[in-house]
């Protein structure tokens, strides 16, 4: 690793601002040191999210701002973004998220109460802090806060976790809180990312079968008594079980978004001849970029692409196993929440926009046009790399040793 004079000591870590150069490192598979296929994977899926949200957004662009380009120029700062947050997070030891854990989630939490108080609302939803101009979406930081939280929570309870159902309740009660504070925005979606990463990490931690099938019970029973007692959610629901029954109503998004990908076929209409995005599909650029896709792709594009997030998800899981299997359990913990987290919130998006579950809100991971969620994003996969690359570090300075003893 190359090594630069200028370092920021912060909270007793040291920062060292230069991009890493691995690229000049030795290729020998033997001698990498970060996995190069998820980085690669990672760059696919950011430049097809690009090229899809500048065809998507265009019709949209000009009839909101009088310029067809207004969303492709913000994209491409959030893309700038990215490579600023890569930069950082690929400098900051892992050790340093696992210490920093409790106090990033009380940020969130004060994050998210002053979304209350003075946060941005659109389309009736409070959702944003502006911070200068840049709008942030606190509710996606708290699903990477809670997967840091989590992964730092089962290192130091893990035992408790897997005898006791007070172990068990620990984390869930901190979740009910932060639940709580995002349905009052109102934000169901994030909720049940948040629910399924909970659980899913308690899962593979080993928690007892009688803790998990109570927890999951009440987290049905509860998503139901949400569902129904709000209006405007029974009908997402109601249209999502027949879409045709109200095409011009409730279920106008779910049957232009099935027409898109009716129009698709196999190999697509090709990129740029969508005609759903013609504002007939809301949201064409964000939840819905999946049928856009679809449409201009065909079956081909969707495949590749869910292939590239399946390889993603896999890399995650797979780091998991091999961190705690070298005793690294924050390391795989994390690794493992990140990959849920990346892989239900792609199902639910593809799911909602393909008619199979209800709309939730949610954007499809790196794909989907907007700031918060891309930043974020990047901040975990670029966290799964470091990650790798300690581990790979460790091991090459273990052999080293051996051979030098």
């Amino acid at each position: 690793m190359a090594t630069n004079d200028k370092q920021l000591n912060l909270f007793g870590t040291e920062f060292k601002w230069r991009w890493p150069n691995w690229l000049t490192e030795d290729r020998r598979p033997g001698n990498q040191l970060y996995d190069r296929k998820l980085l690669l994977a990672i760059i696919a899926l950011l430049a097809i999210g690009f090229v899809m949200v500048m065809s998507a957004s265009m019709p949209e662009a000009e009839d909101l701002k009088g310029n067809p380009f207004y969303f492709v120029n913000r994209q491409i700062f959030y893309l700038c973004g990215c490579v600023v947050i890569a930069a950082i997070t690929l400098r900051i030891e892992v050790s340093w998220w696992q210490r920093m854990s409790p106090w990033m989630l009380i940020a969130v939490f004060l994050g998210l109460i002053a979304v209350l108080l003075v946060g941005h609302t659109v389309n009736g939803a409070t959702r944003w802090l502006n911070l200068g101009p840049i709008r942030i979406q606190v509710a996606e930081v708290a699903k990477f806060t809670f997967c840091v939280y989590l992964a730092g929570y089962l290192v130091r309870r893990h035992q408790e976790v897997r005898e006791r159902m007070f172990g068990f309740l620990k984390p869930i009660l901190v979740l009910i809180g932060c639940a709580g504070l995002i349905l009052m925005q109102p934000d169901l979606g994030s909720v049940v990312v948040l629910f399924v990463i909970t659980i899913g990490l308690l899962w593979l931690a080993g928690a007892r079968l009688i803790d998990f099938s109570l927890m999951l019970l009440f987290g049905t029973v509860l998503f139901v008594f949400l569902v129904v007692t709000a209006e405007y959610r029974m009908r997402r629901v109601t249209s999502f079980l027949n879409p045709w029954e109200d095409p011009f109503g409730s279920g106008y998004q779910l049957t232009q978004s099935l027409m898109a990908y009716g129009r698709g076929d196999w190999a697509g209409q090709g990129l740029g001849n969508s005609i759903q995005k013609l504002e007939y599909l809301p949201e064409a650029h964000t939840d819905f970029i999946f049928a856009v896709i679809g449409e201009e792709l065909g079956f081909v594009g969707i495949v590749v692409i869910l292939s590239i997030i399946l390889f993603v998800v896999l890399r995650a899981i797979q780091l998991g196993n091999r961190c705690l299997q070298e005793n690294k359990p924050f390391d795989g913990y994390l690794s493992y929440a990140i990959g849920i987290w990346i892989c239900f919130q792609t199902i639910v998006n593809v799911g909602a926009s393909i008619g199979m579950l209800p709309t939730k809100g949610l954007t499809l991971p790196f794909v989907s046009y907007g700031g918060s969620s891309l930043w974020i994003m990047m901040t975990a996969v670029m966290l799964l790399i470091r990650i790798d690359y300690e581990r790979r570090l460790e091991q090459i300075q273990a052999v080293q040793r051996r051979g030098s003893a």
